[in-house]
């Protein structure tokens, strides 16, 4: 099975943004993609680097919605899963969020990330609302697949229960700037992850100068050993594409030791007195 990540710089064309997509994506199926996921936002600018306007939800779609259309279509087509991100509109409010659409074009759910932060050239809390889904994990014909939007990798406890709802592969749609973190971090926290969680991790990230920012790219996909097995270029527009053996989930340390060993009655008490 082959996952492909497209790690594309999006222009301020919301339309042109789309027909790229169309086109990685019919790309990536040519070359045996099963499983093709965008990075955060892809199709728009990054428009928390800004701060909010008023008019900020006249700038959100809604899911299912006319670029979840276009994205079904193609996946019922080709007989693909299709992860996109969209800045989402659903009842007055907006949403970071990631819809899963499976092989027969259908929307299996939303992911819509949970943790929102705020800090320079990344003024989110203005546009997302917390998300209200809770911990997905998505049941496709080619594996169990979670999303952890963006600023949820930090957070172990989100990683962690998307392992214990079933997760083979956990998908990040990223938007991460040249800079922002100590290099390598992005890759140490996810080789972390994998390991502890036992399932293949998956980064997508935005590439290219905008505005106030330079995304830095850097897509890459780690195995549940925790090693990167596939890494595209710094500040290069490409698809990246890698075979994934979802064997290795079950024959991980985690699956086989880590969640074998663990004492959830004990981590229950402490996280409630917190």
């Amino acid at each position: 099975m082959k996952i492909a990540l497209v790690q594309k710089s999006p222009s301020n064309d919301k339309e042109l943004n789309i027909r790229v997509g169309i086109e990685a994506v019919r790309n990536a199926a040519s070359k045996g993609a099963n499983i093709i996921c965008f990075s955060e936002l892809a199709f728009t600018r990054f428009y928390p680097q800004k701060k909010a306007s008023v008019n900020k939800n006249s700038l959100a779609e809604t899911i299912p919605g006319p670029t979840t259309k276009i994205f079904s279509d193609i996946a019922k087509e080709l007989h693909l899963v299709i992860v996109p991100n969209l800045f989402e509109l659903d009842n007055g409010k907006t949403y970071d969020s990631s819809p899963v659409i499976n092989t027969n074009g259908e929307i299996l759910g939303i992911t819509r990330m949970i943790h929102i932060t705020d800090y320079e050239f990344f003024h989110e809390k203005g546009y997302y609302t917390p998300g209200n889904n809770g911990v997905k994990v998505y049941e496709t014909e080619f594996g169990k697949i979670g999303v952890a939007i963006c600023y949820d990798r930090h957070f172990p406890e989100f990683m962690r229960a998307l392992a214990l709802a079933g997760a083979e592969i956990v998908i990040i749609p990223q938007a991460g700037s040249i800079g922002e973190w100590p290099e390598g971090l992005y890759e140490a926290e996810l080789k972390v992850a994998s390991f502890q969680n036992g399932y293949f991790t998956a980064l997508c990230n935005r590439v290219g100068k905008e505005e106030k920012l330079t995304f830095a790219g850097d897509s890459f996909v780690c195995n549940p050993e925790g090693k990167v097995i596939a890494r595209a270029g710094t500040l290069t527009e490409e698809i990246l594409i890698c075979d994934i053996d979802l064997s290795e989930v079950e024959k991980s340390h985690a699956r086989r030791l880590f969640f074998r060993d663990r004492r959830p009655e004990l981590y229950k008490e402490w996280f409630d007195k917190k």
